[in-house]
């Protein structure tokens, strides 16, 4: 479990095929201060395992489906990544609760520096739509940050000068792909929702449910 708290930009050091499965080196030295062989450690909000500890990073074992339902499979050597170690029990909450897990990649489309901060926009798979809402939570890349805007099938963040600096969102470019993942309690939320509209209306499990803004409206959900 993490909290979208970026605590360090480390980099892609080697990616090399390992059996069925591929293992990156990366560099580090922050995150590296209290984990060990076996811990959790999240690379562009991607949970991997280090599988091995070094003075100067870890390396750390990735299936080819991860590399290529997240971004990690288009990192070259050098290339920066956002990194944070698994929260402990007695850590701060800073962010929101994130598992780690990539719903889907978006595509940065715009950056705009507007008073002090970046609004930044991405676009996503339309089937995530149903779990953003303004002013709701996100993870891009690792980072816990706070919805915006929502626009069609984009949604706009903004980035104060702290976070800016300390991720690596100051280095991508426009077309550049971006890890999501929603946020936890909003799954549930709408999986919850879909049950009982599912009920209501006997639609049989496996189909579509039909889930609306007016549909929840209707049933006093919003």
């Amino acid at each position: 479990m993490f909290t979208g708290i970026v605590r360090e930009i480390g980099s892609l050091k080697t990616r090399r095929r390992s059996g069925d499965s591929y293992q990156l080196e990366i560099r580090a030295e922050k995150v590296l201060g209290n984990s060990g062989r076996g811990d959790s450690i999240a690379v562009n909000g991607v949970c991997l395992t280090a599988v091995d500890i070094t003075r100067e990073g870890f390396a750390a074992d990735v299936m080819p489906e991860t590399l290529k339902k997240s971004n990690l499979g288009e990192l070259k050597p050098g290339d920066p990544v956002n990194l944070e170690p698994a929260l402990g029990v007695n850590d701060l909450l800073d962010g929101h609760l994130v598992s780690g897990h990539i719903d889907a990649t978006g595509t940065l489309q715009e950056v705009t520096l507007k008073s002090r901060s970046w609004l930044v926009e991405v676009s996503y798979p339309p089937e995530l739509d149903k779990y953003f809402i303004s002013k709701g939570s996100v993870a891009l890349n690792g980072i816990s940050l706070t919805i915006v805007e929502l626009s069609g099938n984009s949604l706009e963040v903004s980035l104060i000068p702290e976070t800016w600096s300390a991720t690596t969102f100051s280095d991508l470019k426009i077309g550049a792909k971006i890890n999501i993942e929603v946020d936890m309690l909003g799954k549930y939320v709408v999986k919850t929702t879909e049950n009982y509209l599912q009920g209501e209306t006997g639609t049989p499990g496996g189909q579509s449910s039909g889930l609306t803004r007016e549909a929840l409206q209707d049933k006093g959900f919003i």
